[in-house]
């Protein structure tokens, strides 16, 4: 058995961001501290940090007043920040900066007069905040069906923004249908799916062809990571999301010859170094790397935390 290990894989410099802000956060004001939702969407990286005595929230009111809380990557809305500053909270906004780029050109085109319509999945975090930044001039858009039931005045100006963590070739369906149902549809300067999301997907287009099944590690509820297991399994690959090797089976390497392996933007890597070794112990497996693109991403703490360290 041959382990294809694709690069790039696992985290993005978003994730490390929020990830080193929580760890500054406790060395600084200690437990408890209070984050609002899953710093990331990975089970093993949150249950990590519960041990240490963070406290994950979805309300904003269930954290006493005074208390330390820090934003995940997902972004918040507006009334969040509100709600944070009336209960006196030291607020610390570890929001990924690609995020953070779709909620400016949300508040932009709103503040244009545009009808905006976000690409996105219901109920995702990040959908959520983008859509918080102008509820009341915002449609969300899962699909082509979506597209085709749009109805607007003649003469209202629109505008599509992205969820960053969609897949890329789902998103150019749907944009292409936009575009074809509203020709004058105006869209971000920048692409908003962010460059890890696009190059995780492309090292797993680039490499499926070679494997004979795919193991994503990540968890069931990141988007990026299930995008990665879908674009195998549509490639004909079957395809498995793990959090850790504890989930492998051993049904689905009878016969097989080459696993690609990769990682969610939110994946640690030390659980795919787990997954390594177990097939190199329980089945003789070698691993060749491979790296499609090179990435050298870096994002700064937050200002909070930076003015702090200061």
């Amino acid at each position: 058995m041959k382990i294809i290990l694709a690069n790039p894989r696992g985290f993005c410099a978003g994730v490390n961001m929020a990830i080193d802000s929580l760890e500054r956060a406790l060395q600084l004001f200690g437990t408890p501290i209070y984050v609002f939702h899953e710093i990331v969407h990975n089970r093993l990286v949150v249950e990590r940090f519960k041990k240490r005595g963070v406290i994950f929230v979805d309300d904003i009111d269930a954290i006493p007043a005074g208390s330390t809380v820090l934003y995940s990557a997902h972004g918040v809305a507006p009334v969040v920040r509100q709600a944070s500053a009336e209960r006196d909270l030291r607020a610390i906004d570890a929001t990924c900066p690609l995020v953070t780029k779709v909620h400016t050109e949300a508040v932009r085109f709103a503040r244009e007069g545009y009808k905006i319509l976000l690409i996105g999945h219901h109920g995702h975090e990040e959908v959520v905040g983008t859509m918080g930044e102008a509820p009341a001039d915002m449609v969300l858009v899962q699909n082509v069906a979506d597209v085709d039931r749009l109805r607007f005045p003649e003469g209202t100006k629109l505008a599509y923004l992205t969820q960053t963590t969609l897949s890329v070739d789902d998103a150019e369906v749907i944009i292409a249908a936009l575009r074809r149902r509203f020709p004058h549809i105006a869209g971000p300067a920048k692409d908003d799916i962010c460059y890890a999301t696009q190059n995780r997907q492309e090292a797993v287009k680039d490499l499926v062809p070679e494997a004979d099944v795919v193991i994503v590690l990540g968890s069931q509820n990141s988007s990026n990571s299930m995008r990665l297991a879908e674009l195998a399994r549509g490639s004909g690959r079957p395809a498995y999301l793990i959090d850790s090797c504890r989930e492998l089976r051993d049904e689905w390497f009878a016969g097989v010859e080459t696993v690609l392996m990769t990682a969610g933007a939110s994946a640690p890597e030390d659980v795919v170094a787990e997954c390594v070794a177990y097939l190199e112990d329980r089945y003789g497996a070698t691993v060749e790397s491979r790296t499609v693109r090179e990435e050298h991403v870096h994002f700064p703490l937050p200002r909070e935390l930076r003015v702090l360290a200061g």
